[in-house]
C-alpha cells in the first residue's frame, strides 16, 4: 500500500491525502460494480433478450389471426414508446411513479425492469433486422426440401440471424454496463453510487469521478476484448461454412 501511495504521489496534483482517497475508495467502487453493476447488467440483458426475441418474432412472422395482429400492434407501440423516451424517464416512472398506483418495487428490481424493457425494445430491432436480412433463397431452399415455414425458420433462418445479431448485441451489452450508472438515481448502491458517496464525504469530486470513469473504462475494455474474440470466432465459423 505504501509503495502504491508513493507511486500515486508522483502524479501531477496528487498529494498524499488524495492518494489515500484513491486507494481507499477503489474497493468500495469495485465492490459496487461486482455486487450490483455487473449482476444488474447481466440479469437485465438476459431478460431484455427474451423480450426482444418474443417481440421480433411477433413482428416478423406473417400474421395468422386477429390475436397475432393485436400482439403486432401492441409490440409496435411498445418498441416505439421505449425508443422514443429516455431511459432515465422510464426508470423514474417505474421507481417513483408506480407507488402512486399502489405498486412499490425495491430499487434493484426497478432497475432490472426498466433496463430489461429498454434492452428488449432496442434488441428486438436488432434481431428483427438480422432475420429480414437473410436472403430469400434460404427460405426457398427450406421449402424446396419440404420444410414448413416454422421448421425452415428454426433450422435455417434463426441460426444465421443469431450470428448476424451477436456483434450489435455485444455493443448493447457494453452500453448497458455504462447505463447501469443510472441505477444510482434510484438508490441502487452500484459503482457510481459508491463514487458519489465517497465524493460527498471527501469533497474530491473530480478525483473520485475520474477514478470511477477509469473503472468503467477498464470493465468495458475487457468486454470489448471478449467481443472481438467472439466476432473473430464467428468469422472463422462462417468462412468454414462457406
Amino acid at each position: 500500500m505504501l509503495v502504491l501511495n508513493d507511486l500515486l504521489t508522483t502524479l501531477p496534483f496528487m498529494t498524499a491525502d488524495r492518494a489515500d482517497i484513491v486507494i481507499s475508495s477503489f474497493w468500495p467502487m469495485l465492490k459496487g460494480g461486482l455486487y450490483y453493476s455487473i449482476p444488474l447488467t447481466i440479469i437485465a440483458f438476459i431478460c431484455g433478450m427474451l423480450i426482444a426475441l418474443f417481440v421480433a418474432l411477433i413482428r416478423v412472422i406473417p400474421q395468422q389471426n386477429k390475436l397475432h395482429k393485436l400482439f403486432y400492434v401492441l409490440t409496435s407501440i411498445y418498441v416505439s414508446a421505449i425508443r422514443g423516451t429516455p431511459l432515465l424517464v422510464q426508470l423514474f416512472i417505474i421507481f417513483y411513479g408506480l407507488p402512486n398506483v399502489g405498486i412499490t418495487l425495491p430499487p434493484f428490481t426497478s432497475a432490472v425492469i426498466s433496463f430489461s424493457l429498454n434492452v428488449g425494445a432496442y434488441g428486438s430491432e436488432v434481431v428483427r433486422g438480422a432475420i429480414i436480412s437473410i436472403p430469400k433463397g434460404q427460405w426457398e431452399a427450406g421449402f424446396t426440401i419440404g420444410m414448413s415455414y416454422l421448421h425452415t425458420f428454426r433450422r435455417i433462418i434463426f441460426p444465421e440471424a443469431v450470428r448476424l445479431a451477436i456483434p450489435p448485441l455485444s455493443n448493447t451489452f457494453i452500453s448497458l454496463v455504462k447505463d447501469s450508472s443510472l441505477a444510482s438515481l434510484v438508490l441502487v448502491t452500484e459503482l457510481f453510487k459508491q463514487a458519489q458517496n465517497v465524493a460527498a464525504r471527501t469533497y474530491e469530486f473530480m478525483l473520485v469521478y475520474i477514478e470511477a470513469a477509469l473503472i468503467y473504462w477498464l470493465i468495458c475494455f475487457l468486454l470489448s476484448l471478449l467481443q472481438a474474440r467472439l466476432e473473430k470466432r464467428l468469422s472463422r465459423h462462417n468462412q468454414r461454412k462457406l
